[in-house]
């Protein structure tokens, strides 16, 4: 761990601040109040191609019902989601897969149009819980807004993009055109989804050296071994076990609990399970970065 002011430079993005000012946060966020999925119109499809799949509208589609019809001289506001989970000691990104063009064949963000009335949280919140069945968010906040007037290849389109967080012990029901990709090793992605995807997880790392965010991603209790490949995957580089342990608890972000779990060597000692101090996000060391090792 070594001190840098620059880390927090990489938090501050364009567009991360919400529209009221500030930026919009949410932790722990629990269950979203889904629409029940009516009958649906767009341009997913199973990952393996085929016929498109009947869900609800996506980010090619028309705002929902209630939003008004579409007016040639304004142009459409989307919001997405990259949803980050570690599996397997590797960070994943949630992805749909895109049947028709533009973009056919890529693979694509969650998300959809911002619907007249609606605020921007709100929005996403109701576009992953009905289209990939998404419900179950530890952390949310608003990332950044990309206004490239090509980002699209038809029309023009503002994206605001989001930052979500699942913890290891939550395994989604996803639709049979979503999946969960290795950040390392993405597959073709749509408009600039590759780029945006990128801004999150520098966002993650960032975070993650000054704040409590490893919350989000790890299960209610873990041994400090598990917490340690959490933290490597998302970061990209190796983590000391004792060192984390020892930053962590010293900042009062850990604790031990009273329980242990059987090592999984013949001989070994118990290991203790710690858990996290609290589920709601807060700075603990403004200065903070942690880097890889020399």
């Amino acid at each position: 761990m070594q001190s840098s002011q620059a880390t927090r430079s990489a938090a501050e993005r364009e567009g991360s601040g919400s529209p009221g000012g500030g930026e919009e946060v949410t932790s722990a966020v629990g269950s979203w109040e889904a629409p029940a999925p009516a009958g649906r119109d767009d341009a997913r499809s199973p990952a393996g191609g085929g016929e498109a799949t009947s869900v609800a509208a996506r980010e090619d589609s028309p705002a929902p019902a209630g939003g008004g019809e579409h007016d040639a001289d304004r142009f459409r506001h989307e919001v997405l989601a990259v949803v980050f989970r570690v599996r397997d000691r590797r960070l994943e990104v949630l992805l749909w897969h895109r049947a028709l063009p533009p973009c056919q064949d890529c693979w694509a963000l969650p998300g959809g149009p911002l619907g007249a009335g609606e605020r921007l949280g709100a929005s996403l919140g109701r576009h992953l819980a009905v289209k990939v069945d998404l419900t179950d968010v530890g952390h949310l906040e608003q990332l950044e807004t990309r206004s490239d007037p090509g980002r699209h290849p038809d029309e023009r389109v503002l994206a605001t993009a989001y930052l979500a967080l699942v913890a290891t012990d939550v395994s989604p029901r996803i639709p049979p055109d979503t999946a969960w990709h290795p950040v390392s090793a993405l597959p073709r992605t749509a408009f600039d989804h590759e780029s945006i995807i990128g801004s999150a997880r520098e966002r993650l790392r960032t975070k993650l050296s000054y704040t409590n965010l490893g919350f989000a991603l790890a299960p209610a209790t873990f041994t400090i071994t598990e917490l340690r490949e959490i933290y490597a995957a998302a970061l990209g580089h190796p983590v000391s076990a004792t060192n984390l342990q020892r930053i962590l608890v010293r900042r009062g972000v850990i604790e031990a609990t009273a329980e242990t779990v059987r090592p999984a060597a013949a001989g070994g000692r118990p290991a203790t399970l710690y858990r996290f101090a609290g589920q709601g996000l807060r700075v603990t060391n403004p200065f903070a970065a942690f880097r890889p090792p020399a």
